[in-house]
């Protein structure tokens, strides 16, 4: 194992990085922009380990730098807000995320945040900006399932900061092996304040919104493909979402 995948499963490492990381973006998520939290309440009793977040995806970074100032606020007792970030003293860091090892391989400051705690793996839909298919690479599903069976980890289904784009069954099929709790979340005005890596503004004044959903009540005897569809109409990114959303709307305008 190379030295920075060492680095990132160390507590006091993660700590540092989440309070360096944290202190940067602080600004751009709660005074430069306005962020809306809700749902918060279903963290509190959440076990330690063997839970998965299912989120839609905007950009490649601040939607996750996101869930760890909530998950570290709410650590400190804060309810659906951030408040003053002195959370970052003693963050919450039994949390892991996955993330493309192409995305995460890109510069200087993605390889830092590697240290966050990524769980990088290979796409096997595209790679370097071109389609490709290739099998699913059964040490990346390992990553995940071993991340799991020791803390929380943030999956974003679809692979893509593209709205309303099909999900993945990868994530159904660790839902289905694992039989984690499940709880999506929707978030939305990334898009619109932030650039496409998040790392920089976009649109200075948007709205932000993160909103914790209850966990799912999930049958893991079901087929993938049904355990996907429940996924993904709980992160509102399905069929019946695609014509009625104003985010949506609001993206082609944008456009």
């Amino acid at each position: 194992m190379k030295i920075i995948e060492r680095l990132k499963y160390i507590r006091i490492v993660r700590s540092l990085v989440y309070g360096s990381v944290g202190m940067i973006t602080y600004p751009g998520l709660a005074m430069f922009n306005k962020i809306r939290i809700e749902g918060t309440e279903h963290l509190r009793d959440l076990p330690r380990r063997n839970v998965l977040f299912v989120s839609n995806h905007q950009t490649y970074f601040a939607d996750v730098i996101a869930f760890i100032h909530i998950f570290c606020a709410v650590k400190w007792r804060k309810k659906n807000r951030l408040g003053i970030p002195y959370y970052l003293l003693n963050p919450f860091t039994n949390v892991y995320f996955v993330a493309a090892e192409e995305t995460m391989n890109g510069n200087w400051v993605s390889r830092f945040f590697k240290l966050a705690g990524a769980l990088t793996v290979k796409r096997t839909w595209r790679a370097e900006g071109k389609d490709i298919n290739r099998e699913r690479d059964e040490s990346d599903t390992c990553k995940i399932d071993q991340a799991l069976h020791k803390s929380w980890v943030i999956t974003f289904p679809q692979g893509t900061t593209k709205p309303f784009a099909p999900g993945r069954k990868g994530t159904a099929h660790i839902i289905k092996n694992n039989q984690p709790v499940v709880v999506p979340v929707v978030i939305n005005g990334f898009w619109r304040a932030f650039n496409k890596k998040g790392l920089s503004f976009k649109k200075r004044g948007s709205q932000l919104s993160i909103r914790f959903k209850e966990p799912l009540v999930i049958d893991y005897g079901k087929p993938v493909e049904e355990i996907l569809e429940q996924v993904m109409e709980a992160i509102e990114q399905s069929k019946n979402y695609m014509l009625r959303s104003k985010h949506h709307v609001m993206h082609l305008l944008d456009k």
